[in-house]
């Protein structure tokens, strides 16, 4: 039996990760862990519930990160072990497994790679998503909650932590909208490739003729706030109002007014929440949702300004940006970057990696 070659691509694994961790900078990395460790063990830490909370999630992100590339050098190093073990012993089973590992790594160490390419000012942040039903009446609102799904699976298989902070449900099928926070570290740098409107064909399922129906939804995605942005909200700019929880087909849930709805007045911006037990609990929660989408509009705004004076007519990634084609025949694909499967159902069910890769490159290219 022939031995197993793969050095080049082992040799070519390892410059990329050299290029990873230089520009994670790993010495740097681990300083800002080690402080962040000693703020987290302050007998005093809770004092401040909001300071703790936010010092905790930045440690846990910045390790997840470490983790993430010190495991893909490790992996590395036993697939070396691996290859010579199974030449070693001419077995073709460890062979196969090394095959199977190094195709593994592939894909963990290229999401590594794209993940350098997110070097915007709030690309680091956790995210929040909405999403909304457009047009295409029930086969619209069920479009949004499977797109609701499709982004919670994501989160769950990469082990992302996700709070669904307010649903409105249609009186049909699905959803009319929906908000919720990704907490973990580049959700925003990757999920931001995701907003636009998502277009749905598909034989209706709701339409007793069997006719083929086109419906659209619009997903937002903005870096979740933090203390030092510093967005003043100044209270005569925001309306509060309360009412109670509610389920689906408007069933109580919540025998008290404890759901918050914030009007900010000179935007015209609505934000709901209504998953906390409390009044103040969800007037807090809404308040940071409506602080990161002015944030949001900010950095719009500053980056419209920049295109301006640069004089730069680049492409942009208009309305609509993705298709999901059930019938007559199976597809996904995002017209920007012309990335494309034939396995709609896995998407659905949250395998989104390929789209997004795809997509942070081409936001790079086109940059």
């Amino acid at each position: 039996m022939a031995d197993l070659d793969i050095s080049a691509e082992i040799r070519a694994l390892r410059n990329t990760m050299e290029s990873v961790s230089a520009v994670v900078n790993l010495p740097r990395l681990r300083e800002e862990i080690a402080a962040l460790e000693q703020q987290a063990s302050a007998n005093d830490l809770w004092d401040n519930p909001e300071n703790a909370q936010k010092i905790t999630s930045a440690l846990s992100h910045k390790q997840a990160q470490l983790k993430r590339v010190t495991d893909a050098v490790n992996r590395i190093d036993d697939l070396e072990v691996l290859v010579e073990m199974a030449n070693a012993e001419q077995d073709s089973a460890t062979q196969a497994e090394a095959k199977r590992e190094l195709a593994n790594l592939d894909s963990v160490v290229g999401a590594l790679e794209v993940q350098t390419l997110l070097n915007g000012e709030y690309d680091e942040r956790s995210a929040v998503v909405t999403i909304r039903a457009g047009a295409g009446g029930d086969d619209a609102t069920d479009f949004a909650e499977m797109l609701m799904r499709m982004y919670l699976r994501y989160a769950e298989k990469h082990g992302y932590k996700t709070s669904v902070l307010d649903i409105s449900y249609a009186e049909g099928a699905g959803i009319k909208s929906s908000t919720f926070e990704i907490d973990a570290a580049f959700a925003y740098g990757n999920l931001s490739v995701e907003a636009g409107t998502h277009r749905l064909v598909r034989m209706s399922p709701f339409n007793s003729a069997g006719k083929r129906q086109t419906s659209f939804a619009a997903v937002e995605v903005v870096p979740l706030i933090e203390q030092t942005d510093a967005i003043d909200i100044p209270d005569n700019d925001i309306r509060v109002d309360v009412f109670r929880s509610s389920g689906p087909g408007g069933q109580s849930v919540n025998t008290t007014d404890s759901a918050v709805r914030i009007t900010h007045l000179p935007s015209g911006i609505v934000v709901s929440c209504q998953n906390e037990k409390s009044q103040p609990q969800n007037k807090a929660s809404a308040l940071r949702v409506l602080q990161s989408r002015l944030l949001e509009i900010r950095r719009r705004e500053e980056e419209a300004q920049k295109k301006q004076l640069a004089g730069d007519a680049t492409a942009s990634w208009g309305d609509q940006m993705r298709s999901y084609v059930l019938a007559p025949y199976q597809m996904v694909k995002d017209l920007r970057t012309e990335f494309e499967v034939n396995n709609p159902d896995a998407v659905f069910d949250g395998d989104l990696d390929g789209f997004i890769t795809a997509g942070i490159r081409w936001r790079k290219a086109v940059a």
